[in-house]
């Protein structure tokens, strides 16, 4: 099947949050590929792979850098299709602000939906999201998935209340 989600990343070191995304596009059972592309030491790779999403039928993608987390911008700037944006708090991070900033501040006319830190999950239920507006099935798949958060929660409330009966 041909992926309808490209996951990129700027270093294989932000693959431990990236899998996030990947493991809940799994769940939904949503085709993506993942990429690992740095838009300051190959920026030339960047712009070819952004500049081709479109026609490999790429439907979102999800770009997850670090410092100064340039990577969904640039992708954003290039191509014609949604970009979430995951910005991660990785080793030479000032506790992640820049990350979050240097995604979350694009300018006027290049907007990247931006997640919490490290929020490749959410991430990923954005783009199912994008997807299930013309995909019914996918819809259907969602729609149960944000059934069973809210049965957990309500399950979870039931639980806490029993106990506290037990404990008066």
């Amino acid at each position: 099947m041909t992926p309808e989600i490209s996951i990129v990343m700027g270093s294989v070191s932000d693959l431990k949050i990236m899998e996030n995304a990947a493991k809940f596009l799994d769940e939904m059972s949503v085709e993506y590929e993942v990429s690992a592309l740095s838009a300051h030491r190959v920026p030339h790779q960047v712009m070819e792979y952004a500049s081709m999403l479109e026609n490999r039928g790429i439907k979102v993608v999800i770009a997850g850098a670090g410092g100064a987390a340039h990577l969904p911008g640039i992708i954003a700037a290039i191509t014609p299709l949604p970009v979430i944006g995951v910005p991660i708090k990785s080793s030479n991070s000032i506790d992640g602000w820049d990350s979050i900033l240097s995604i979350l501040q694009m300018p006027a006319g290049i907007p990247v939906a931006t997640v919490a830190l490290d929020g490749a999950r959410n991430a990923g239920i954005l783009a199912v999201q994008m997807l299930a507006l013309g995909n019914s099935e996918l819809m259907s798949k969602f729609k149960n998935f944000k059934a069973e958060l809210a049965q957990k929660v309500l399950q979870a409330n039931a639980e806490i209340k029993e106990k506290l009966k037990k404990q008066s």
